[in-house]
């Protein structure tokens, strides 16, 4: 296992990371087999593990508590965790005000069973909380010791570029770290958020390298699909061979299939090693749900694609380019409000 420096922070983390996600009840519901397979990626030089609080309702993060319940492994462990999206019924309830933030921490670190979270991260962006407010507190969550670092997640470059403004503007402490997604097919972060982040000396956690199940080599062009069990029945949208754009992304699978080949490793070794050759890109997340899932994508932990093999993927998928837009992405409220696009009726008609 390779290890990096996370940032300006520091803290050194090992090239993968464990992703927590398929803990609970979205994945899987043992938790017993769950802090298994923690302990298992651990044991093999794993040393940073990635929850958030919304994952299976709070269930994940306290599958998490339970797999670091020794303190000599949590002594051993980056643990970072994630808050915004709602936590219940009932309004302010989730976003990135100082209110909910306070509370989402507290309520991460009952869960987790320990004392300080090492990276606390901002899941979304907020557009109804100032910046400020929220660069304010989590300074102070870290002034208090509850956080040791703080950063953000799927932040588009210019949002990154106006929380380090601000943060300079105002004297508060600065998002240090960002988890945006990042692929062999989904690769938009490379034109704008990925040098942003280097330009600041930001860490990055990578999430959804296998873009969601699409590159797990499963699914294949002129191959039947079932899509009603699965990931495709989860998300049809994305895998059914019918719909615009999903032809793209099976072309591309299969030219990727047959470079894998020549290589010698599995598709998914070499969805993983891309991510991480990018060398702004300090971690990559993978989310596996078993101990055998585990085990195959850590056979390409030691793989290093060369000048050959990444020519190779520029030249199937290029550069910047987005043939897959993960789910739960971060939309602008522009785009999803329609009100934002419109004047109002009496303006328009005195226009």
């Amino acid at each position: 296992m390779r290890y990096r420096v996370l940032g300006g922070t520091g803290i050194e983390v090992s090239a993968y990371c464990l992703g927590t996600m398929m803990f609970g009840a979205v994945g899987n519901p043992d938790h017993t087999d769950s802090v298994r397979v923690i302990h298992a990626a651990l044991d093999q030089g794993i040393n940073f593990v990635d929850t958030a609080d919304m994952y299976s309702a709070g269930e994940s993060e306290e599958i998490v508590g339970k797999a670091l319940r020794d303190p000599k492994r949590r002594d051993g462990v980056v643990l970072a965790t994630k808050g915004y999206f709602p936590m219940g019924e009932g309004p302010a309830r989730g976003g990135l005000s100082r209110r909910w933030l306070t509370r989402a921490v507290e309520d991460s670190l009952t869960r987790l069973g320990t004392d300080w979270i090492d990276l606390y991260q901002v899941h979304r962006p907020d557009h109804r909380t100032d910046i400020e407010e929220t660069l304010a507190v989590l300074g102070d969550l870290q002034a208090q010791g509850k956080i040791r670092a703080f950063g953000c997640s799927t932040f588009p470059a210019e949002e990154i570029v106006e929380a380090h403004a601000v943060a300079e503007r105002r004297g508060l402490r600065r998002f240090r770290t960002e988890q945006p997604p990042y692929s062999l097919l989904a690769r938009g972060i490379e034109a704008s958020v990925l040098p942003v982040a280097q330009r600041y000396g930001m860490g990055v956690l990578t999430w959804s390298p296998l873009a969601s199940g699409f590159l797990t080599g499963k699914y294949r062009k002129d191959r039947p699909m079932d899509l009603t069990s699965g990931r495709p029945a989860l998300h049809p949208h994305r895998f059914d061979p019918t719909i615009p754009g999903n032809a793209a992304k099976l072309d591309a699978v299969e030219q990727l299939v047959a470079l894998a080949e020549d290589i010698g490793c599995s598709l998914p070794e070499l969805a993983i090693a891309f991510a991480a050759a990018h060398p702004a890109v300090t971690s990559v997340i993978i989310g596996p749900r078993t101990g055998e899932q585990l085990e195959g994508l850590l056979k390409g932990a030691s793989l290093v694609l060369d000048d050959q093999a990444l020519d190779r993927i520029d030249e199937i998928v290029p550069p910047g380019t987005n043939l897959y837009q993960a789910d739960g992405v971060w939309r602008p409220p522009a785009l999803t409000n329609a009100t934002l696009r419109r004047r109002a009726l009496g303006e328009r008609a005195a226009g």
